[in-house]
């Protein structure tokens, strides 16, 4: 009987934790290989070479972070900024997908390749912010305004290591959200 190959999957996994835990140069497949306790000769069995592995990579990523969080939250009810808001937690508020993204983007920022990727999983999620915004704005101008101030403050709330004096972050945050995203009491429906 063949010994056991490590499954393409779990190469690729481990790509994107070395690549979240270290940035695209991180990302070795003799270092892959002692991580998975393996040789690296099980990587050529799957891959032709490192960039190979890459695209698979981003492919995983772009699956997961766009594709499946739309199907996800396609498949509950509920208004739409519920959904939008199950959208934002399950890309950006956990341990898995939010390093992976932080890490796509600063992978982006030195390969046109993944910008070009990266432009396309922001797009997505974009449309998400401007469908939902829209079903209680109508000036398309406002639509994208919030919408990018939404997704700018789902992202750049990483970055920033301000204080919010007497307030936590989470509370900060949930009120920017309701102000972006729920209707404005002085502005009538129509």
């Amino acid at each position: 009987m063949g010994a056991l190959r490590t499954p393409r999957e779990k190469w690729v996994e481990e790509g994107l934790r070395a690549l979240a835990s270290g940035g695209v140069d991180a990302v070795r497949v003799e270092v892959l290989a002692k991580s998975l306790g393996v040789s690296k000769g099980g990587f050529y069995g799957h891959f032709a070479d490192r960039d190979e592995l890459l695209t698979e990579m981003l492919d995983a990523w772009e699956r997961e972070s766009l594709d499946d969080v739309v199907a996800r939250v396609e498949q509950e009810s509920g208004d739409m900024m519920a959904k939008v808001r199950l959208a934002g937690q399950l890309t950006f508020s956990g341990d898995r997908l939010l390093p992976i993204d932080l890490a796509m983007r600063d992978w982006a920022r030195r390969d046109q390749a993944v910008a070009e990727r990266l432009r396309r999983v922001d797009n997505g999620r974009m449309q998400l912010l401007r469908d939902a915004i829209s079903t209680f704005c109508p000036d398309p101008d406002e639509v994208e305004a919030r919408s990018l101030l939404a997704f700018c403050m789902a992202i750049g709330s990483h970055f920033l290591a301000a204080d919010h004096p007497g307030r936590s972050r989470v509370q900060v945050m949930t009120r920017a959200s309701e102000l972006l995203l729920t209707r404005s009491p002085d502005k009538p429906d129509q």
